[in-house]
């Protein structure tokens, strides 16, 4: 088990990397193909995105890794339960994005949002199938296909915004940003060719395509508490701009104003951030499988070792890269992006996310023995102090410092919940 966790933990990583470097390159070539008037209206429509692809998703991925790695399911009935159902919440998301448009692109004060929230519908059920079958790998441990569908999926996309959105900015920014989110749908169709290519041979029939009644329970039981959690997180970052936008244009700043500094932070700054977030993720991936597996046959020693192991490293890495950044961010964002603006929001935010990527470790733990349902009331808080803090601090008319001081409450109040419980089921 030490060398499985060892062995998934070096591939993820190393396949981070890449996969990271990849999205840098590719979140260059956007920012500076489409330009920054492209950039803010890109993220003021990406909550929304967000949203909706929570609601495809529905938690299939850590749901399906998870029953995987226990190792007490039959694997082709745990997937061909699953498909069939998330083709039918798909079919029916395509259907409310549709109808929900214009009330949404209403919302956010955009009318050259309504085309790219449209566009969103086609993206979801590929994006949906290619997170499916990532979940089915992690869950026996086999993380090259999930790797290499990710270079593949990222260099697809990177030659697409290189070669095609020039073409469409010819046409304005509004097809241009569409375009944007219509290449989603090729990316991820490439990752799931590739997905398909190392499945396990297996026969089956289109009867196979049928919901197996305790599957579909077992499944269930980690999605739908996993799912609540993402979707009210997902709900008040959809709020989020028009929040701000409706509470800063009320105290006197202009629409212009909120919009290009909210596209500053969500665009340049916070990705800035998450940058180092692919060891995270790589040992968060690693644990969820492992720590399932030893749960499930009683192993609490190795869970609180594989726990107190991860945390350091993390520390580790976390305290060199946020240590880089906040002395002289306006470097990285110039060399990254191009631009220098956002630095000082950079450097305020850059000291409490190490606690953000304890917060990642500590939720793949609480995953793993099935505290599913604290996780979802620990983010439900933390999602609706954000929101909460955003319209307080808005009336105090310090711009988007509003947004800033909100994240960070957020993610410390978070952060604490869960070790709380962390040290109530293992640490004690």
């Amino acid at each position: 088990m030490k060398s499985s966790f060892f062995k998934t933990t070096i591939i993820l990583l190393f396949g981070g990397a890449i996969t990271k470097i990849l999205g840098m390159i590719i979140k260059i070539a956007t920012t500076r193909v489409i330009g920054l008037q492209g950039m803010s209206l890109y993220m003021l429509i990406f909550p929304t995105f967000a949203l909706f692809m929570t609601l495809s998703q529905f938690s299939f991925s850590t749901s399906l890794s998870k029953l995987v790695a226990e190792d007490r399911y039959n694997n082709k009935y745990l997937l061909f339960s699953i498909i069939p159902i998330s083709l039918l919440i798909n079919f029916f998301l395509f259907i409310i994005v549709f109808i929900s448009a214009p009330f949404i692109s209403g919302l956010l004060k955009n009318k050259d949002s309504y085309l790219p929230i449209i566009a969103i519908s086609f993206v979801l059920p590929f994006d949906c199938l290619s997170s499916i079958l990532r979940g089915y790998f992690f869950g026996k441990q086999r993380m090259i296909p999930h790797i290499l569908s990710l270079i593949i999926e990222q260099v697809v996309r990177f030659f697409l915004i290189i070669f095609i959105i020039p073409f469409l900015l010819n046409k304005g920014i509004v097809i241009a940003v569409t375009g944007l989110v219509l290449v989603n749908i090729f990316s991820e169709l490439s990752s799931v060719i590739v997905l398909i290519f190392f499945l396990p041979k297996m026969n089956f029939s289109l009867k196979d395509f049928k919901p197996k009644k305790s599957e579909v329970l077992s499944i269930m039981r980690i999605a739908v508490p996993n799912t609540t959690s993402r979707i009210i997180g997902s709900i008040c970052y959809f709020l989020e701009p028009i929040i701000i936008s409706l509470t800063l244009n009320y105290v006197g700043y202009s629409s212009n104003f909120i919009v290009n500094e909210y596209g500053i932070i969500e665009g340049y700054v916070l990705p800035l951030l998450a940058i180092p977030s692919f060891f995270s993720n790589a040992l968060n991936s690693a644990l969820i499988p492992n720590i399932s597996n030893a749960y499930a046959k009683g192993d609490l020693e190795y869970v609180k070792r594989k726990l107190v192991s991860t945390l350091k490293i993390t520390l580790s890495i976390g305290s060199i890269f946020s240590l880089l950044l906040f002395i002289d961010p306006k470097f990285y964002l110039k060399f990254i992006y191009g631009i220098s603006v956002g630095s000082s929001y950079v450097r305020i935010l850059t000291p409490f996310f190490i606690f953000l990527y304890f917060q990642n470790i500590f939720e793949a733990v609480l995953l793993s023995i099935n505290k599913s349902k604290s996780i979802m009331i620990n983010n439900v808080l933390g999602s609706l102090m954000k929101i909460v803090l955003i319209i307080f601090l808005g009336f105090l008319r310090i711009g988007l410092y509003n947004l800033i001081i909100a994240i960070i409450i957020s993610i410390l109040l978070v952060t604490i919940l869960d070790y709380f419980i962390i040290k109530k089921e293992i640490l004690n």
